[in-house]
């Protein structure tokens, strides 16, 4: 049958527009990212962690016996946050330089965790994006297991760190923002990929109250249970415009897209800093290192302990580690804590006579260790 040419162009148009609108209705059910709004956080079940158990636990963690300095200042650089793995046979240790003009991460190897060797860069500066100036590093994805092997598993067959970033020149200028990257070998010096924007900004319409200036450090925790309906956990503390920081949360499927869990910071002393956690589990409880400033004297390591990721119990005994050498007389904070072979290692960012310095306590007394595995 032949149609009239006004017949067959109206036919056309007609299944065109059909065609597109259909094209149109299945692409947002097959690209759209969840829509970001603060995810309800599980109801606190009343059940605090007992004191008893969080006395076992600083029994089990504390570190009486300061090593001294592991990582010393370059110059007038400043050495910070530092994260402890393993890889194979060696240790290495993530952690951050400000330079005078912002942060960037190296990388550092260890075969007793005592003595260390500069490695090489792995996040540098960033001309021309959103982290030009401010590009700090943390690992993720490492064993909780305390005691365990301290390695680093894969998703997606990559490693993954998170990081603060930012634009701007100077000593953690806001805002920050958390991003992530990745690699596929975590122990080369060499630049990791990162994701082309942020994960977690102020500038997000649900970003909470206690963070809405900027984002520091976070550490990423694979939960292999998803008791809380996603398998990646995001803790990370936040600045208000006006106020103190407090540690909140954000859960992922991907790695890639972040969504705040809860409305409510999960780690609040009221005042000063609460910051730089770090979680592994003891004895089936979740344990949370992390480091306080001002509410008590200068800044100092201590924890919290939860049944379920969510709803923490403070421990208000004596400090995991606090100023008392020359060395760490203004600041002994930024925990990092790692068992191995029945000793407990606990490095932290010292603040004193040494400048900036990233520093160990250990739970026995090792200054006269031979150098040597472990």
């Amino acid at each position: 049958m032949m149609f009239p040419s006004a017949c067959l162009a109206s036919l056309l148009a007609t299944f065109v527009a059909a065609a597109t609108a259909t094209a149109t209705a299945a692409e947002p059910q097959a690209h759209a990212a969840p829509a970001r709004t603060v995810l309800a956080a599980k109801p606190d079940p009343g059940r605090p962690v007992p004191e008893t158990t969080l006395r076992e636990i600083y029994e089990e963690v504390k570190t009486p016996f300061k090593y001294g300095i592991v990582i010393p200042a370059e110059g007038d650089k400043k050495m910070d946050c530092p994260s402890v793995f393993r890889h194979g046979s060696q240790w290495y240790m993530v952690y951050i330089v400000f330079d005078g003009n912002g942060y960037e991460t190296l990388l550092a190897v260890s075969e007793d965790l005592l003595r260390w060797q500069r490695v090489g860069k792995i996040l540098s500066p960033h001309p021309g994006a959103w982290d030009a100036s401010q590009s700090a590093g943390y690992i993720a994805l490492q064993d909780t297991t305390w005691g365990g092997t301290g390695e680093l598993a894969r998703h997606d067959g990559k490693y993954w760190m998170s990081y603060i970033g930012g634009a701007l020149k100077g000593y953690e200028t806001d805002p920050l923002a958390i991003g992530m990257a990745w690699t596929l070998d975590p122990v080369q010096p060499a630049e990791w990929t990162r994701l082309p924007g942020p994960v977690l900004t102020r500038d997000q319409p649900d970003v909470r109250p206690f963070e809405a200036l900027t984002q520091y450090k976070s550490q990423v925790i694979h939960d292999p249970e998803a008791s809380l309906g996603w398998p990646f956990i995001m803790y990370y503390n936040g600045k208000p415009s006006s106020g103190y920081e407090r540690i909140g949360m954000a859960v992922s499927r991907d790695m890639r897209t972040w969504l705040r869990y809860g409305q409510e910071p999960v780690i609040d002393n009221g005042k000063g800093i609460s910051g730089d956690p770090q979680v592994t589990r003891i004895n089936g409880v979740w344990v949370m290192f992390y480091f306080g400033a001002f509410w008590k004297p200068k800044a100092f390591d201590t924890f919290a302990a939860s049944h379920d990721l969510v709803h923490w119990t403070k421990w208000t005994g004596p400090d995991l580690v606090a100023p008392s050498e020359p060395w760490d007389d203004t600041f002994a904070h930024k925990p990092w804590l790692i068992k191995h072979h029945g000793v407990v290692y606990h490095f932290y960012c010292a603040v004193g006579n040494q400048g900036r310095v990233i520093a160990l306590a250990t739970s026995k007394d090792l200054r006269a260790q031979p150098a040597g595995g472990r």
